[in-house]
């Protein structure tokens, strides 16, 4: 079809004319391989458009491992898994790492074909060793923390977290035999009071495994936090009353002594005092002062203060109640509405009624002689006056 003529006394033009025909369009392809230590490995040798060639597949020493679908090689851990003119796939069980290196598949054409399959064996990393310089620290120290992630191929990573806070520590990195890694990571912190049960994690990072980590709390020593509460009485301190308070010291270890005093003088003679409480009874104004609860534990001291300030014994009473504004106010506009419409009911009300009177005026009297006629005149006139009216509102 390409036009060639094939001779045996003509070796080189057929190489050639096979490759510009047929051979060309025969394409051989194959993966690379990562493969866990004791896992299965499957490589496979692909042929496109294969005209009847023979595929094989060859070790990294060169052995043929399988000719077509027989294996001549005596190591039955290679097993087949297709065969075909399109594909050659074998598997390798219970891969060591001195099966890794460079896989051949080759296809016999002329001249053979090659495609190479690299297997990678993977070695995990065991469970990291974690170990810490003191297992037990003070507040405001510094500890150190190692991880180890002992013989992994290829060498892991190590990250820190402490609680949800990733932190960095330092790493080394060791070979041993075989291209085998030992990695160390130290973690060096200074803890507070709050790191106390804080967990520290350090996680191995490595293709072979996932989710690999190592953990252990934080154990913090920290001096005591001391506050003190006035238990009675609830409001003023008042001549003659009683004054009780209470100390609550919380610390790790716990507090071991709990101690009180008055500072810049002496406490009352007959304050009682029983463990973290102290009393003291009948008030008066000798004993202002300050009074101060002392805490002590293996790392340190501490303290709280309490002002005591003794009032007169009726402090607070008699006091002007409190005025609500706006309850006067709503009165006043109550009473205000209600005198307003009284007035204009009264108003109303006088509307309708009209009262009436009457005057009576003598007739005459204006034509009297003298003042005495006239005056007769009037008073005797009455009946024959007539009636005026005279209206009001």
């Amino acid at each position: 079809e390409c036009g060639c003529k094939y001779s045996q006394h003509m070796s080189i033009a057929v190489r050639l004319c096979s490759r510009l025909c047929g051979f060309e369009g025969q394409n051989l392809g194959t993966d690379n391989v990562s493969v866990i230590e004791g896992e299965m490995a499957t490589i496979s040798c692909r042929v496109k458009n294969n005209d009847d060639s023979v595929i094989q597949l060859l070790n990294p020493n060169r052995q043929t491992i399988y000719f077509r679908d027989v294996r001549p090689l005596k190591d039955s851990r290679f097993q087949l898994v297709n065969f075909s003119d399109n594909e050659l796939r074998v598997s390798l069980s219970n891969v060591s790492l001195s099966d890794e290196g460079r896989y051949v598949c080759q296809l016999y054409t002329d001249p053979p074909q090659e495609a190479y399959a690299d297997i990678t064996v993977l070695v995990p990393p065991g469970i990291p060793i974690m170990d810490s310089r003191e297992d037990v620290v003070s507040e405001g120290n510094e500890t150190e923390l190692t991880c180890t992630a002992m013989v992994s191929k290829p060498a892991a990573s190590i990250r820190w977290m402490k609680g949800e806070q990733e932190l960095t520590g330092e790493m080394t990195v060791d070979e041993t035999y075989d291209r085998m890694f030992t990695v160390t990571s130290r973690l060096r912190l200074t803890v507070s009071k709050e790191d106390d049960g804080e967990p520290v994690s350090c996680i191995i990072d490595h293709p072979a495994v996932k989710d690999l980590r190592a953990q252990r709390y934080l154990e913090v020593l920290y001096q005591p936090e001391v506050k003190i509460v006035q238990a009675f009485p609830e409001g003023l301190t008042r001549e003659g009353e009683n004054l009780e308070l209470t100390c609550i010291a919380k610390g790790k270890p716990q507090p071991h002594q709990i101690s009180w005093l008055r500072v810049d003088d002496d406490v009352p003679s007959h304050t009682v005092i029983t463990g973290s409480d102290l009393f003291i009874e009948n008030l008066n104004k000798s004993y202002n002062g300050t009074y101060r609860c002392v805490a002590s534990n293996t790392v340190g001291d501490a303290y709280d203060d309490y002002i005591l300030f003794v009032h007169d014994s009726r402090a607070g009473e008699g006091a002007p109640q409190k005025i609500d504004h706006a309850v006067i106010g709503g009165v006043v506009a109550v009473v205000m509405f209600a005198i307003l419409c009284a007035l204009i009911v009264l108003g109303r009300y006088f509307a309708r009624h009209k009262g009436t009177y009457f005057t009576h005026e003598a007739k005459g009297a204006d034509d009297a002689a003298d003042a005495d006629t006239a005056i007769i005149n009037a008073e005797g006139g009455h009946n024959n006056t007539e009636e005026k009216k005279e209206y009001y509102i």
